[in-house]
């Protein structure tokens, strides 16, 4: 398969869940080595680049366990179910008993054929990769003790809520430095030689199965983090990351392998020097749900080279599906947003359909919610849009937005071009609910001279404008509340 788009696109799918509604509706069990044709055919009709098979890994039983007896998990899983079942808990997907997937999905032979579904459609697979923690019944807990942050019987007595004992062993369970301690996890030592050797192994052995991992919570292994969490616990300080240790030694063995970190407390630049191809962008998601347009202007305006290795959504499993977050217009011009801009573009499935309901990594199911057609219209549109090269491989530029003394609505309005050979687009947002006016300067210095015609490729409409006056004065645009012209330029 050829190398990847410089910027490409990742559909991520909660395989459980998907799977489980897949069974459903072919009234049949399915698995990752049965799904049929036609699903497959869907996903690459969407334009995608990759898929993020999430939560393939063996689940924890003691996981299970742990979670059951949780009363605020039990009484988040009956608000998201309202007909919960035991057998709806199948354990969460961050809780992995080890690395090999789960026989319930079909097992390691399943998800080679899925891979073989996606490469025959010129699809990558995407799946995760874990590396703060494991799940109390990990082997390595029983076998190497040492790979983990340890404690004693004391801390044991004084902490239970932050300890337990593992056969002879009183280890740490695992957590992050602003919050109390999972109780399904343990603690694996990032400092540790001997961890750092089985993880190589690991992660090798994964990249023999995928094109890619996304990496949870990748900064909490940086060495300042994990000082800053564990202090003396920890021992003594490698030389080196364990991010620039690891990830240059995969490359070496599988050139072309993604590494995706999720990624948050400013730390996105330092993970990107430290070998990762791309980090989340959560900024940008806050600023769009949280201010305006200015904010989100102010924070494009970072340098290419961390832009471009930045990955874009406005929603995730983690984060709350856009539906419910942004009301629709709004919804929609974050679409447009985070898909034309650089770096990766990931999209969750479900979000297409209007869902509403974050479903937790634990469970299996999720409730029934009627599908949204004018969003999913609305969808199939942009995607279309796009899915071509120049919003892959081409060079992105922002644009100069001009308004006039009594007249401060541009304030409002994002623009920025795409160009790759003879492709050119402007996209220009409104993301303000105010009308806004603007002149929208085009920084091509080849278009003077030339009658451009206009297409909007999400309402089809056509304007001839000449390139010298976008140049000079700018493209004068209105726009109404949350509305936005994704125009493709043409002589």
């Amino acid at each position: 398969m050829r190398t990847w788009a410089k910027y490409p696109s990742i559909y991520e799918i909660n395989t459980f869940v998907w799977l489980n509604e897949l069974s459903g509706k072919y009234r049949k069990n399915i698995t990752l080595a049965s799904i049929p044709n036609e699903e497959w055919d869907y996903i690459a009709s969407l334009g995608v680049n990759a898929v993020w098979f999430m939560g393939v890994w063996e689940r924890s039983p003691a996981g299970i366990r742990i979670a059951s007896g949780n009363s605020g998990l039990m009484s988040e899983f009956r608000n998201v179910l309202h007909d919960f079942q035991d057998k709806d808990l199948v354990g969460s997907a961050y809780c992995v008993r080890n690395y090999a997937v789960d026989r319930k999905i079909g097992g390691p032979e399943g998800l080679a054929r899925a891979r073989d579904m996606l490469a025959r459609r010129g699809l990558r697979l995407v799946l995760d990769f874990v590396p703060n923690h494991v799940a109390p019944d990990h082997p390595w807990a029983a076998a190497h003790p040492e790979y983990f942050i340890r404690g004693s019987e004391q801390d044991l007595s004084n902490d239970p809520s932050s300890f337990i004992k593992i056969g002879n062993s009183v280890i740490a369970l695992g957590r992050d430095p602003y919050f109390p301690a999972w109780p399904d996890v343990l603690q694996l030592n990032a400092f540790d030689a001997g961890l750092r050797k089985a993880v190589f192994e690991t992660v090798s052995e994964i990249a023999e199965q995928c094109d890619g991992i996304r990496c949870d919570m990748a900064m909490l292994m940086m060495n300042k983090i994990f000082e800053r969490t564990w202090g003396a616990r920890a021992g003594q300080k490698p030389s080196s990351d364990y991010w620039s240790s690891l990830i240059p030694a995969i490359k070496g063995k599988f050139p072309g392998f993604l590494f995706i970190a999720e990624a948050y407390w400013d730390l996105e630049w330092e993970l990107q020097q430290q070998g990762f191809d791309f980090c989340y962008d959560k900024k940008l998601y806050d600023r769009m749900e949280h201010n305006g347009a200015e904010e989100v202007r102010q924070h494009l305006l970072a340098d290419m080279a961390y832009q471009d290795r930045l990955i874009r959504f406005i929603e995730n499993h983690d984060e709350p599906r856009a539906a419910s977050s942004f009301h629709s217009e709004k919804a929609r011009m974050a679409a447009v947003i985070f898909s034309t801009l650089p770096g990766a573009r990931l999209i969750h499935e479900g979000q297409l359909d209007g869902r509403k309901t974050r479903v937790p990594v634990f469970l299996g199911r999720r409730p029934e919610e009627p599908s949204d057609p004018m969003l999913l219209k609305f969808y199939q549109i942009l995607l279309a849009a796009t899915d071509k090269d120049v919003f892959r491989n081409g060079c992105w530029q922002t644009c100069e937005i001009r308004g006039w003394p009594d007249n401060c609505s541009c304030r409002n309005i994002l623009a920025w071009t795409w160009r790759k050979d003879d492709s050119k687009y402007l996209i220009v947002i409104n993301f303000s609910a105010h009308p806004s006016q603007a002149n929208v300067k085009v920084s091509w210095d080849d278009i003077g001279g030339k009658v451009f015609r206009m297409t909007d490729l999400l309402n089809g409409e056509k304007y001839d404008r000449l390139g010298s006056e976008m140049m000079d004065n700018g493209l004068y645009v209105d726009l109404k509340p949350w509305n936005c012209h994704f125009f493709r330029m043409e002589i």
